[in-house]
Formats: structure tokens, sequence, C-alpha cells
């Protein structure tokens, strides 16, 4: 019988939550129909200089509502109003997840997998890991000898030690089907125009076969090690030239191989049914790209989805979300997925600074009410130096290991992700929700028993009295300054 904790946080124990299944069911008869008389909402809290953290604060009655007014805050949920589906929240195992998991005593690991994966903890549902290295690897490596355009050398064997472990032991832990969908950052050197895998460089015309082939090879060779890949991104950050393992295609570039090469080196291995999402890189350039693979019928026939990151504010500029909404409108059968993204330049002195789990609020609350079906975090685990990275690209990660101490260092990342991801689960449609002033942002899910959940965020530097309304019935509540809460009913 696997051994369940719980884990307590400044003194404040997590509860558990009635959830439902992590499977994802067929279409499900969702019950619209919201009984407001004699129901409670349920709250869980998390907030700014205290020790409030995914903790259960308490409950409210619905009564009768009355007119809102201007001069009131209030949220505004419609059950009858439902869109995409929720495939999953979740984040990456890389390689510097695995080699820092691999250091924690055996109680530790025990902590952390349940800490993600466990119905105690906040419960991910989709995963995320690299082809090839990446930057949060130790060195850089490809799965083959340096020339073998035929992949007759190709072995995972570097995987078998550290991150493939991991991988298998958090699946067990999450107990039912877990999503994972694999990128690559950079083909072998040989096969690129700089003959590098890091500074970006371009995939040369003569290997676009063999680069194809090393996707299938790669999902075979994982799938015979008992690990299942349910879709793969075509390229990590296509567009980006970075000191680390990178690669670059121009829209057309990633059109005409996925059409051409990809699409089809697939289809006739019969791993059709993979998913493949394009793009995965920034929200900036995100609509180009949709349009020039998408309006392609021979390109858009392979597409599941378009992949996304948060980094375009790297320039001092606005998330740009409403991009994302244009991608819906114009492709509304093409699933939005974010694929990555992380709080940067990593200092030990800022582990709990509370702006970074707002971040990773507002994203959510923006990203998922802009049409996307998953949320996929960047390292679910890194060391006290933002590591292993084997270019100094140090970041932070929801969960740090000292791995002088042995410690687990919980950042409010890991608290503002479980507000979703405890109570959101694969399947859940994401539910009509508007504020009435900008300091709140929310969104809401309903399961198929018709259970909503609503998460509210308060930027501001004041608690704020709301009141939720839904279907004719109102709860008063209130959120602390600087607070997120998960509010079930």
């Amino acid at each position: 019988m696997k051994r369940k904790i719980f884990i307590f946080f400044a003194g404040a124990m997590m509860y558990c939550c009635a959830s439902s299944s992590k499977k994802q069911q067929e279409k499900p008869a969702f019950n619209s129909n919201f009984a407001g008389e004699g129901r409670k909402v349920e709250i869980y809290t998390s907030a700014k200089d205290s020790y409030l953290r995914l903790t259960r604060t308490g409950e409210q009655n619905f009564s009768k509502a009355e007119q809102p007014l201007e001069t009131g805050l209030s949220i505004f949920v419609n059950p009858a109003k439902t869109f995409q589906s929720v495939l999953g929240i979740g984040g990456a195992i890389t390689d510097a997840s695995a080699e820092v998991f691999a250091k924690l005593s055996d109680e530790k690991q025990q902590e952390f997998l349940d800490a993600y994966y466990g119905k105690e903890g906040i419960d991910y549902s989709l995963m995320r890991t690299h082809i090839n290295s990446c930057d949060f690897s130790s060195a850089s490596y490809t799965y083959i000898e340096e020339g073998d355009k035929d992949l007759k050398t190709f072995s995972i064997e570097h995987d078998q030690q550290f991150r493939i472990p991991m991988i298998k032991r958090a699946m067990a832990e999450a107990g039912e089907q877990m999503t994972l969908f694999v990128s690559p950052w950079s083909p072998p050197a040989f096969m690129k125009d700089n003959n590098n895998m890091l500074r970006g460089g371009k995939l040369l015309p003569e290997y676009y076969q063999a680069w194809a082939n090393y996707y299938l090879k790669f999902i075979q060779e994982y799938e015979k090690a008992g690990i299942p890949i349910w879709g793969l991104t075509i390229q990590n950050e296509p567009m980006a030239v970075q000191t680390w393992e990178s690669c670059v295609y121009t829209a057309a570039d990633e059109r005409d191989f996925l059409k051409n090469y990809l699409g089809p080196t697939m289809q006739k291995a019969g791993m059709g049914d993979k998913k493949i999402i394009v793009w995965d890189h920034n929200r900036d350039l995100i609509v180009d790209r949709a349009n020039t693979i998408l309006n392609d019928p021979e390109a858009a026939k392979y597409v599941w989805g378009v992949g996304f990151h948060w980094y375009e504010t790297w320039r001092g500029g606005d998330a740009m979300w409403r991009n994302l909404q244009k991608v819906h409108e114009e492709f509304p059968h093409v699933n939005l997925m974010f694929t990555e993204g992380c709080n940067e330049r990593f200092s030990a002195d800022a582990y709990q600074r509370w702006s970074n789990g707002e971040r990773y609020g507002e994203s959510m609350i923006n990203d998922f009410n802009n049409g996307a079906v998953g949320w996929t975090d960047w390292n679910i685990l890194l060391d006290e130096n933002g590591g292993p990275n084997h270019v100094g690209n140090f970041c932070f990660a929801p969960i740090h290991a000292d791995t002088k101490t042995g410690e687990l260092i919980y950042t409010p990342s890991y608290y503002f992700i479980g507000h979703f991801s405890k109570f959101v689960h694969p399947g859940a449609k994401r539910v009509s929700t508007a504020t009435s002033y900008s300091s709140l942002l929310s969104t809401s899910f309903v399961d198929s028993e018709g259970k909503i959940t609503t998460i509210v965020m308060n930027k501001s530097e004041h608690d704020e009295k709301f009141s939720l309304l839904v279907d004719g019935y109102e709860a008063v509540l209130e959120i602390p300054a600087h607070a997120i809460q998960t509010l079930i009913y």
C-alpha cells in the first residue's frame, strides 16, 4: 500500500479535498444546473505575510442574490456557458530535476513525490521532458554517435541513470494516467549549419528525414522502457538563438518540416495518434506561427495544438494574452497549451518572493480564460543554486532542494500552481467567469458532477470583500491582500 504523508507548511496543514478522477472521460455529460439553496462555498487560501498556504480557511453559504452595485466587488459565474476541457496541469522533469532528486534521502524523495503527485499534495496530471540535452542538463549530449545519420547507435542509456527512473516513480505516484509530452532543444551538431548544438543554427535540409526519424526513435525507446508518450512539440523556442541548446526554424521551415517529414514519418510508423504541438515559444509571435502553419491544410492536418511560453516580457512589455485570443478566434478547433514558464535569475535570497507566485497565478488565470487546455511549469525541482545548468542559466522552481542539508524548500509558486492543479482535474470544463473590478482576477471550472471550482486572485494591497454571484445566488466572501483563493461549491 502506497505510503501517504501530510505535509506541513509553516504550521498550516493542507487539507485533502474531494477530487474527481484524473482520467479524462470522453465528452462527459456536464451538469450546468446550479441549485444555490443550501449550497456552501469551501474556501482555500494562500496569502502574503501570513501562515496561509493552500489552507482551508472556512466556508460560506449561498443565499438569494441582490442586485450587484458599482460600489461593490463582484465575480460573476455562469455555469450554463462552458468552454474548453482541461487536459492537465503539471511541470517538467528535466535532467536537472532528476539529478537533484537522486541526491535526496528516501524519506525526502517520498515527500517530494507526494507533494506534487499525491492527493495530499497538488495532484499534477501533466508532464514534459526533453529529447537530447537542454540547458538544465549537466552537459550537452545526444543519443547517437557523431555523424550517425542512420541512427544505428541510438541509445537512451544516458537517461536511464536519473531521468527515466524519476519519471516512472512520478507516474506510479500519480496512480493513474499521466499525460507526458516531449520536446527537443537541438538536433545533433552535425545536422546543423553551425555544427554546434548551442547558439542557434538551423537544421540542414539533408538531415530533415534523419531528424524526423530521431523523434520516432526516441518515442519508441521510451515506450519500450515503460514510459508512454502522449505527444511532442517540434522544437523548443524555435526563434531563439540561445547560449544553450537551440535551433532556429522560421514559420515556413517548421511548416515544411512538419508536413513533408515529421507528420508523414509518424503516420507511416503507426504513431499518428501522437499529438503534435507547433511553436512552443512565446506569445508575441504566436499569431504569425499559427497563421503560417494552420492555413496550410497539408501541415494543419498533423497539428493537435499550438504551444506557448511566457517570456515575451523580456524586453519590458506586458504579457500578450490577447494573442492567444486571436489564435483561438481564427482556429477554434486547435488546442492552445502553455508548455513552459519559470521565474528567471535565481537568487537564494528570494525563495519566498511572493511576486514569483503571483506571476503564476496571473498567467494561469489569463491563459485558461483565453483558451488554454493545459498548463506546464518548467523544472519541478532544482538545487540551492537554481540548477544544475551547464551554461549558468539558473532559475527558480516551485520546490528547491538544499543538497547540503537535504531539506526541501517550498516557494510561493508551488502554492499558486496548487490552487489550480489540486482542484481542477483533467476533463473539467472552463466556465464563463467575469469580475467587476480589475484588482480581482478569476477563472472557473466545472466537473462532470456539477461541482464548480473558482480561483480568485487579489493583486491589491488591501483585503477585499466581494460577492460570488452564480445563477441568482450569491456568497459574500473576503480575500486578503496579495492572496489567491480556490472556492469549491
